[in-house]
């Protein structure tokens, strides 16, 4: 998301957080777990996958704390912008015990140095984990991505770092992503292939639901998700979607209906007052952190 979806950035651990989100209402969940946790030290790489984590208004722990910077534009590595970076979501990272992540490129060997990062994505970059003052991101037009390919430059929309989050993070917009699985089996549903996978739409939750709305999740902005007796997270908006889900990651290759399925079946104002677009998962931050794991139990 960019500068025109500024919410109020809530308090973690405190309160407070979402001030703008609007209740849109909806059931109580009948049933709903913890399914899977990803974090993703380095933006655009890899994640890699959790089965306990601590979480805090900064997001999980470890998410998102490394990033690329482009030496000759000074901005932020990312795959949202497919052309140049799409190579970034064929490497992994993994968080150490001090120090930078380990990366490992495209074949499985470590990328040890900045000069081995760059030859690997065709661009001087430099691995960091401060942002640079008012940082920025190039994000593709989505659509235009899809009409004309990997290879074309597209229109592309300069975006500012975090207006849902606390400063000196390096997310898009807010610290936490949440997909349900009855929007991963909708979208597989709707698509040619008949699956979707979690890691196209790089959710740090993926919450287990039975709930017969493919999209149950968008009916949640304003509302709180209890996580046993742990952490909650206010829900604030949709998950406007990017070119990402289409791209390669590791092993999956490209994907165009990942995205395209969205457009032609799920298009909604990620936040009131915004025109509709294609939309999966929703964005929260965190009103209380603590540790969350695998089957623990989620409530509205």
């Amino acid at each position: 998301m960019g500068d025109d979806r500024r919410v109020a950035p809530g308090g973690g651990g405190g309160g407070g957080g979402g001030g703008a989100a609007e209740h849109r209402g909806g059931p109580e969940l009948r049933r709903a777990t913890v399914a899977a946790l990803y974090r993703y030290p380095v933006k655009s790489m890899l994640g890699e996958p959790l089965e306990a984590v601590e979480i805090s208004d900064r997001g999980l722990s470890g998410d998102r704390r490394f990033a690329l910077l482009d030496a000759e534009t000074g901005k932020v590595a990312s795959a949202k912008n497919p052309r140049l970076w799409r190579e970034l979501l064929r490497c992994a990272a993994t968080l150490t015990e001090a120090g930078p992540p380990r990366i490992t490129g495209p074949d499985g060997t470590e990328v040890p140095t900045a000069a081995a990062l760059s030859a690997l994505v065709g661009r001087e970059v430099t691995l960091t984990d401060v942002p640079p003052p008012a940082g920025t991101l190039d994000r593709s037009r989505p659509e235009q991505v899809l009409a004309a390919g990997l290879e074309t430059a597209v229109e592309a929309d300069t975006v500012q770092f975090g207006s849902a989050s606390p400063p000196g993070t390096f997310f898009d917009f807010a610290p936490v992503h949440v997909i349900t699985t009855s929007t991963l089996r909708r979208i597989g549903e709707l698509g040619p292939r008949g699956t979707a996978e979690a890691e196209r739409y790089r959710p740090n939750l993926v919450i287990d639901t039975d709930e017969a709305d493919g999209f149950v999740e968008h009916t949640w902005t304003g509302r709180d998700l209890h996580i046993t007796d742990g952490p909650i997270l206010r829900v604030i908006a949709s998950t406007p979607r990017c070119a990402i889900p289409t791209l390669a990651h590791g092993d999956l290759p490209r994907d165009p209906d990942a995205l395209r399925v969205l457009a032609h079946h799920h298009r909604v104002p990620a936040l009131p007052g915004r025109a509709p677009e294609p939309c999966a998962g929703v964005y929260a931050q965190v009103v209380r952190g603590g540790w969350v794991r695998e089957g623990d139990v989620i409530r509205l």
